[in-house]
Formats: structure tokens, sequence, C-alpha cells
């Protein structure tokens, strides 16, 4: 890795981050969902280490933290790639070729859903529906929503992320 610091790293100022985000807010299980998003934008995933940080900042159990955690897909407790695509498998998205385009995306990557490229830049991870029914099938890109998706356009969509 280059001298920029890996989003998935555990570093001191990451943990300072988080702990002024949770310094403005209530010290309850109240903001337990928020803080807990914050964290995983902020270190990629949530491992132990900061499960165990967030409980002792909100003084909530590490093991209510820990069933939040693993109840909500959302969270993850590996880490992911620095790019996160995600297929949409839902009903409208399936039957309009979704699964052709998570098969595209394994092939090209060399991984299967649920994985992450060696070199950490790509990870799949499949959804049941993200709302966008009239758009299927759906691929997410981090933040970024593709729609109407074939096979063809697989590499043209990696080529956006240097692939």
């Amino acid at each position: 890795m280059s001298h920029k610091t890996c989003r998935n790293e555990l570093t001191e100022s990451k943990f300072k981050e988080l702990e002024d985000f949770i310094n403005a807010r209530p010290k309850n299980q109240d903001s337990l969902i928020e803080v807990l998003h914050k964290a995983q934008e902020i270190f990629g995933y949530l491992p132990d280490r900061v499960q165990d940080f967030i409980g002792e900042k909100l003084h909530v159990p590490t093991a209510k933290v820990f069933g939040v955690v693993t109840f909500y897909s959302y969270f993850t407790t590996v880490p992911r790639g620095e790019y996160v695509i995600s297929i949409c498998m839902g009903t409208a998205c399936f039957v309009r070729g979704a699964e052709d385009v998570l098969k595209e995306f394994e092939n090209r990557l060399q991984i299967k859903a649920g994985q992450t490229t060696a070199n950490g830049k790509f990870t799949i991870e499949v959804l049941r529906c993200v709302g966008a029914c009239g758009l299927a099938p759906v691929v997410t890109i981090n933040e970024k929503v593709y729609g109407h998706v074939t096979v063809e356009q697989v590499d043209e969509v990696l080529a956006e992320y240097g692939e």
C-alpha cells in the first residue's frame, strides 16, 4: 500500500474521529445505530476492537453492540473492498437478468458474492431490493447507482474504477 492510509486500517486517528463523533451524542443505546454507521464509514467494517470501543464509550454492553451489528445486514465485521459492488436480486431485477450480471462481475473479478479481491479493491455482495425497480437490474457501487445494467456493460462499469 502507498503512504495513503488503508480504509480498513485500525489507526488511532480513526478512533479519535469516532470518539469525537460519539462525544457529540447522548451516551446511551439510543445513539448506537448512528454511531455504528459512522464507525463503518470510518473503518470500512466493524471488528471486535471497534465494537468494544463503541460499547465502552456509549456505556452499552459489548454483547448488545454485537447483537445489533449481526442483526442488520448493512453492517459487516470483515473488511470490504474500497468499492463495494452490490447487485440487486429482488424480483424485478432478477427477472430482468441480474443473475447474469452478477455472474459476469464474479467472472471478471475472479471472486464470488460475499468475497473481496486479493488487492482489497472490490467486494461483491447481493442485495434483496434497493427500491429502484424501474431501473432493474440495478447495481450500486458504494453510493453510485447503475440502472438497466447488462452483462455487456460490466467491463465499462469496472473501467470507471480502474479495473
